[in-house]
């Protein structure tokens, strides 16, 4: 393992956190993250400057390199120095392709700042919106860097005046995803100002850029940057406004440092007491304070074992240190410690607060993850939990070639959800399907490719991918009534829809099941208008945003029923009765129990069965349909293919919603159904002659029509082996 020169200087600087800089790169695919980031490694010394632009340095996975795009997030430490003050930037390269979205998300926890990177020619795009939303609702403070102005020159001869037009333009679309997903106190201060230097302009290819402020320095103009394109001079913008020092000044200059960051940002990620002892180590960044940590990334080493990334929010920590996973609930010895250097990680005596850490000897550490002093276990209040802006909408059926390779199958697929929990590794023991599901075909592509990798050279066959679809209900439901096997318990449940801003607190994280009935019931109360006796008795919250309440009175021996009657709600909620596709924002209400007085007879055997049996029976009178997932998408075409690229979408079950001209090409903005997507790279080629670029990214569930649901329906249920004919409410429920 190489050792870098400048380890020791970084590790020195380590301690002063006012000149430390915890920052992202994000954007859109292709827009040019990792391209720039090798001109920021070639100032530091890492990489050779003949090559940078082109070397890809962070991207080290040989898929990556292959492929051209970047599949993991990188971590490396940089130096930079201002007015003769050294500093430190501890830097993250993020994905951009849509499907490694949860990639970016985790990434954000750990930073404070973020260049976000767009393209000149492309402008702001599907993922340029979603990472920033991502960015500003873990108050991550962006600047923006627009790349590829030398394409505006050189392929669309614009003239001078023509290309500050559409950077204005591109600066204004900027800041209105600030005005859009903002939080008030932080909009106006957050916007990108050219003349604040929060924006920089260049070509990360051809390693120039400049700030506002570099420019009046040095006495550059843009009409002096058209000029060097038209001359074939612009090698010589590389000499006189580098991009590294555009880039570097501008994040040390705008970004903030850790201690100012946390003041801002532990409250929104951490939602224990902040005038605590641990509260108020990790708002001043206290590195004598006790060690609190925030693992934002997991990986297994096959020599190493798991390795734990995260952000250090208090305290210092080193090998040997008693640490306690608040999650897993398990106490640990740190085995190692460990700064990145991109592909490499530089063991190091300790790592302190506002800096990023690598870990050993973690087994049980998973993303999100709250890492805490030992001392301190039964007061560390978890951090709030990763939202991810999208969710597994596909899914692969996938067997061992050999059947003797089944349990590595098994292992290595584990394996896989654990380094990235946006895969989700099922093993459907009734049917013995071993299926996993992901953001999309490429996610699972590279998954399948990294199956083979980690299992080395293990063959395996797998299906094309299929759709997850979600059943859920229009309508109320009638009270429907089970009795367990023994005849001696009975249950009274009625479902009805969940309404939508409920499912919408779900997934951003304001209602989740640890915050406790008190505060769930608060917000269901206040916000959603529910009434007192429902909001105040949630049960339970599961994967899929299913609710249980209860609401009944007075019911002996209903205590230590309770978590068998959960897990029958929760087996119902995940294999619906239309095709055992998992059930998706139904609320489910228990108005009545009689339990047996002996205990023996009220076990699981009786209670499970019973509760998923009244449950599914009232779902099937509550008009329950099928919904699939649905694409937003958004296509960049020259404007002599418009119609037909509309005309794809609109055949494709989709609808257009906006349809904007920007320079020489229509930018279009619509939805599509997930199943309508498969084949569309064929069709969008051929329609547009390969002019047409876009991006799809899931947005939300959707009802099917109904002529269509039913063929699904029938399908998946085919390919389950059950019967043709959905169930009737009878089979499920009894006689009072």
């Amino acid at each position: 393992m190489p050792r870098f020169r400048q380890t020791s200087e970084i590790l020195k600087l380590m301690t002063k956190k006012q000149d430390i800089r915890d920052i992202g790169i994000i954007a859109h695919i292709d827009h040019g993250k990792t391209t720039m980031t090798d001109s920021l490694l070639a100032e530091a010394g890492l990489l050779s400057p003949k090559i940078a632009g082109e070397a890809r340095a962070l991207d080290y996975l040989e898929e990556e390199q292959k492929r051209g795009i970047t599949i993991k997030t990188a971590n490396i430490s940089l130096l930079h120095e201002i007015g003769g003050t050294q500093y430190v930037v501890n830097l993250i390269d993020t994905p951009g392709h849509v499907d490694f979205t949860g990639k970016v998300t985790r990434a954000l926890r750990a930073i404070d700042g973020a260049i976000v990177v767009v393209d000149a020619v492309e402008e702001v795009m599907v993922q340029t919106e979603t990472v920033t939303r991502q960015a500003l609702e873990e108050r991550v403070r962006p600047v923006l860097f627009i790349n590829k102005v030398d394409r505006l020159i050189k392929e669309l001869k614009l003239t001078s005046d023509q290309v500050q037009n559409k950077l204005l333009r591109i600066i204004r679309d900027f800041n209105n995803l600030i005005d859009l997903y903002g939080e008030p106190e932080y909009k106006e201060k957050w916007k990108v100002d050219p003349a604040k230097g929060t924006v920089a302009f260049g070509s990360a290819l051809h390693k120039w850029g400049f700030t506002i402020d570099i420019a009046q320095k040095k006495g550059i103009k843009f009409s002096d940057v058209v000029e060097a394109y038209q001359k074939e001079h612009w090698q010589e913008l590389q000499k006189t406004i580098p991009l590294h020092e555009a880039m570097l000044n501008m994040v040390v200059k705008n970004l903030p440092n850790p201690i100012e960051a946390q003041k801002y940002r532990v409250p929104k990620i951490w939602k224990g007491e902040l005038e605590s002892e641990i509260g108020q180590a990790m708002l001043n960044c206290d590195e004598k304070g006790l060690t609190v940590i925030c693992l934002t990334s997991t990986q297994m080493d096959p020599h190493a074992g798991l390795i734990a990334t995260g952000r250090v929010f208090s305290g210092s920590i080193r090998e040997g240190d008693h640490v306690y996973l608040v999650g897993a609930k398990k106490d640990y010895r740190v085995q190692q410690v460990s700064m990145y250097m991109g592909a490499f990680r530089e063991i190091v005596d300790k790592i302190v607060a506002g800096n990023i850490s690598a870990l050993l000897g973690l087994d049980l550490a998973r993303v999100g993850e709250t890492l805490v002093d030992f001392a301190y276990k039964d007061s560390m209040i978890p951090f709030e939990r990763i939202k991810y802006v999208s969710e597994p909408v596909i899914t692969i059926a996938i067997e061992p070639k050999h059947p003797k390779d089944l349990p590595r199958l098994v292992d290595i697929m584990h394996r896989l959800a654990i380094e990235d929990p946006n895969l989700v590794a099922t093993i459907n023991k009734e049917t013995g399907e071993y299926l996993l599901s992901g953001m999309g075909e490429l996610h699972l592509e590279i998954a399948v490719k990294f199956l083979k990798d980690y299992g080395g050279g293990l063959e395996t066959i797998t299906s094309p991918p299929i759709v997850v679809y979600r059943e859920s209900v229009g309508g109320q439901g009638i009270v429907a009534i089970a009795k367990s096997l023994n005849k001696h318990n009975r249950f009274w449940i009625q479902v009805e829809p969940l309404e939508e801003k409920v499912i919408e607190k779900i997934e951003k994280g304001e209602i989740v099941e640890e915050m406790g009935r008190k505060r769930i019931g608060a917000v269901l109360y206040k916000e959603a208008g529910w009434p007192t006796d429902e909001a105040r008795n949630v049960w339970t919250i599961d994967e899929h945003k299913n609710i249980l309440v209860d609401l009944t009175k007075g019911i002996q021996f209903l205590q230590e029923a309770r978590d068998m009657i959960i897990a029958g709600f929760r087996w119902a909620a995940q294999n619906g009765p239309l095709c055992e596709e998992p059930m998706r924002g139904v609320e489910v209400k228990l108005m009545d129990v009689q339990l047996h007085e002996e205990p023996v007879h009220r076990g699981p055997a009786q209670i499970m069965p019973a509760v998923r049996r009244a449950f599914l029976g009232s779902f099937l009178t509550a008009q329950p349909m099928l919904i699939e997932p649905v694409y937003k998408i958004g296509v960049s075409v020259p404007h002599q293919w418009v119609g037909e690229v509309t005309g794809i979408i609109t055949r494709k079950r989709g609808r257009i919603v906006a349809s904007e001209q920007k320079g020489p090409v229509t930018m279009i903005r619509g939805f599509i159904p997930v199943a309508e997507t498969f084949g569309l790279s064929a069709e969008m080629r051929s329609a547009t002659s390969g002019h047409a670029f876009w991006q799809t990214q899931f947005d939300h569930w959707e009802k099917v029509p109904e002529n269509v649901a039913l063929t699904v329906i029938e399908e998946i249920r085919k390919r389950r082996g059950l019967p043709p004919e959905i169930p009737k409410p009878s089979q499920f429920i009894d006689e009072a």
